[in-house]
C-alpha cells in the first residue's frame, strides 16, 4: 500500500530502500511509495533476495497502477525465501495442501462413520418395531463398521440421537479418525 505522508509534508526523509542503499531519496524515487522509512525490514528482505537493481527494473517496466500488487507479491516471496531459502512460498503452499488433504481424509472418515451409525440406528429401529431386539454383540457383528475394532462393549444399545460422541485420534496416523459411543 502506498505511504507517501512523510514525503508530501515537505521534510523528505529517505524511504527504506534509499536508506538501506545509503543514497539520497529523490522526489520521483520508484521505491518511496512502497517501502516507507518506518518499514526497513520489508525492503531489506526484498533487496537480499532479488536485489535493488532487479526490483527497480521490474517496477519501471510496470504501469503505475500495477506496481502496488507487484510489490506485495515481491515482498511476500522475499519473506518466504528468507524463512525457507529452498522452496520459498511454494513450500508454504505445499504444506497447506498437505494439511487440506489430511483434513479431507479425516472428514471423509467421519462422514462414513455417521452414515454407518445412521444405517445401524435405522436397522435397530426397524427390529425394535418387530419386537426382536438385537443384542449389542450381535449388532456389531451384523453390521461391521470401519471402527468396529475400536468400539467398546456396551451393556445396552442407545438410540442414535441419544448417543454421546467422542473422538479417538491415533496421533501417530492423524488421517485415521474413529468415532465411538461413550
Amino acid at each position: 500500500m502506498m505511504k507517501e505522508s512523510s514525503r508530501k509534508q515537505g521534510a523528505a526523509s529517505p524511504c527504506a530502500a534509499c536508506k538501506l542503499l545509503r543514497r539520497r531519496c529523490a522526489q520521483d524515487c520508484v521505491f518511496a511509495p512502497y517501502f516507507p522509512a518506518d518499514e526497513p525490514q520489508k525492503f531489506a528482505n526484498v533487496h537480499r533476495v532479488f536485489g535493488a537493481s532487479n526490483v527497480n527494473k521490474m517496477l519501471q517496466e510496470l504501469a503505475v497502477e500495477q506496481r502496488g500488487d507487484a510489490v506485495s507479491s515481491i515482498v511476500y516471496e522475499a519473506n518466504a525465501r528468507v524463512r525457507d531459502p529452498v522452496y520459498g512460498c511454494v513450500g508454504a503452499i505445499s504444506s497447506l495442501q498437505q494439511q487440506i488433504d489430511m483434513l479431507q481424509t479425516q472428514l471423509a472418515i467421519a462422514q462414513a462413520e455417521v452414515v454407518h451409525l445412521k444405517v445401524r440406528q435405522a436397522a435397530s429401529l426397524s427390529t425394535a418395531t418387530t419386537h426382536h431386539p438385537i443384542s449389542p454383540s450381535n449388532s456389531a457383528a451384523a453390521s461391521p463398521s470401519p471402527s468396529s475394532n475400536f468400539m467398546p462393549p456396551s451393556s445396552h444399545t442407545k438410540p442414535f440421537f441419544e448417543m454421546d460422541m467422542a473422538m479417538a485420534v491415533d496421533h501417530d496416523n492423524l488421517a485415521e479418525c474413529v468415532w465411538y459411543p461413550t
